[in-house]
């Protein structure tokens, strides 16, 4: 089944690319951690450390943390959203 993943691009989530190496995407509400995970990692090549997901009104988001030999800064690159 494939995720549907936003990349959210908020001065807030740039600010988390920047400090913290964590993307944040808008997903579907039936979408697990173990799917998102693997969705993500099989696009763009990269191993993630954690994943926090919020569900707010009607969406969820997913918060990414990369592990650290990965820069979330050429993912955001990648997406055109830095």
């Amino acid at each position: 089944m494939k995720i549907q993943l936003k990349p959210i691009v908020t001065e807030k989530a740039v600010m988390m690319i920047e400090s913290q190496n964590v993307l944040t995407f808008q997903t579907g509400k039936e979408a697990t951690k173990n799917g998102i995970k693997k969705e993500i990692e099989d696009l763009f090549k990269v191993k993630i450390e954690k994943i926090r997901t919020l569900i707010r009104g009607n969406k969820k988001y997913s918060y990414v943390r990369l592990k650290p030999e990965f820069a979330a800064i050429d993912v955001a690159t990648k997406l055109g959203i830095m």
